[in-house]
């Protein structure tokens, strides 16, 4: 668990991270430098998610060496499935990682939404939808490592 008391926002009891793959911990099907070490540092106080479509078809090789749970979603309002995910571990314990317009709904119910911009860009309407919006996934999962720098990012 992490849990970080935000002055004049809110306190965070993180129980759970759900990321999305593609365009999040992955460009072209292939996980973006320093993902796999962050993801293992956090794995020791989250339990961790992947959802994915699976665009590639090599989501379960990728994450086969990650301490992650996967799940490949199917075709069709891939949007409310993600949100769905999210309230069934329990919005208020789950921080949410993604970029895609499929991202938006996951990112709202979550308590904390992070929205990343990198290679394949981010769907504005998920902009408004996230807490905190970040260049690159490194710097998301920088920030549940290092807790003070979310504080600096949202507090009031």
């Amino acid at each position: 668990m992490i849990v970080i008391d935000i002055p004049g926002w809110k306190k965070l009891r993180l129980e759970f991270l759900v990321l999305d793959l593609n365009g999040t911990l992955a460009v072209d099907g292939q996980l973006l430098p320093g993902v796999p070490e962050r993801l293992g540092k956090l794995a020791g106080k989250l339990n961790i998610h992947v959802l994915t479509a699976d665009t590639f078809g090599r989501a379960g090789e990728t994450l086969a060496d990650l301490p992650c749970e996967l799940t490949i979603l199917p075709a069709g309002r891939q949007d409310r499935a993600k949100r769905d995910y999210v309230r069934r571990l329990g919005e208020g314990r789950t921080a949410a990682v993604g970029n895609g317009r499929n991202d938006r709904l996951m990112l709202e119910e979550a308590v904390l939404g992070m929205a990343v911009i990198q290679g394949e860009g981010a769907a504005a309407e998920i902009l408004p939808a996230a807490d905190v919006v970040l260049t690159d996934i490194t710097a998301a999962l920088d920030l549940l490592l290092h807790p003070l720098r979310l504080t600096a990012a949202l507090r009031s």
